[in-house]
């Protein structure tokens, strides 16, 4: 019976409560989150990188990892840029209407500042090799990211993986193998989610 109630206390300690927003309400709620997509945005490479990110800078400041995780995998069924969509998804469910708005701004304004830097700076130097070799560079550190973020949102809340969990991700890779679109293999998992995890 003890087990069991240490249990629930450790899932309990994991699912934080949010308090970034507390007591804050309007305009310094919509600062806060333009802020802190702004930051994630401006700090990050990649809509993958960014993930990992928003999840330190989100879970348990804005949201538990449960809406997170739901977050994620809503925002990756639909169609658009993974990013934006968590933008608004997260400004949403912390701030309403003008929190979505200010998470998408905060969202936009960092890639489309450095986009308009990048592309200047590659049309002058675009057929240097060193531009080349440092793409490269980025690549492995952008896979780990991923890999890291993703494990983190495999072993799910109460850091032990179940039985459940393993066949819906095998089941995903195979239709990833077989180039299933991946919205279909999400909403597969889902649909697999309420049967098996009841």
């Amino acid at each position: 019976m003890s087990e069991e109630i240490l249990d629930e206390v450790q899932e309990i300690d994991q699912e934080k409560t949010p308090v970034m927003l507390d007591g804050k309400t309007g305009w310094r709620k919509s600062l806060a989150l333009f802020w802190l997509f702004l930051k994630v945005n401006a700090l990050t490479t990649s809509g993958p990188a960014s993930i990992g990110l928003l999840y330190k800078e989100s879970v348990g400041n804005l949201m538990t990892e449960s809406e997170f995780i739901e977050a994620v995998g809503f925002s990756s069924v639909v169609p658009g840029s993974e990013a934006m969509k968590l933008a608004m998804f997260v400004g949403y469910a912390a701030g309403g209407f003008s929190g979505a708005i200010a998470a998408l701004f905060g969202a936009i304004l960092p890639p489309t500042i450095m986009m308009l830097a990048v592309v200047a700076i590659l049309q002058r130097f675009h057929n240097e090799a060193w531009v080349t070799r440092f793409v490269q560079g980025l690549v492995p550190a952008v896979a780990v990211l991923i890999l890291l973020v993703a494990w983190d949102i495999f072993k799910g809340n109460d850091r032990r993986i179940k039985i459940t969990t393993i066949i819906i991700a095998v089941v995903s890779l195979v239709g990833l193998v077989l180039n299933a679109p991946g919205p279909f293999i999400l909403l597969g998992a889902g649909i697999f989610g309420i049967i098996l995890f009841r």
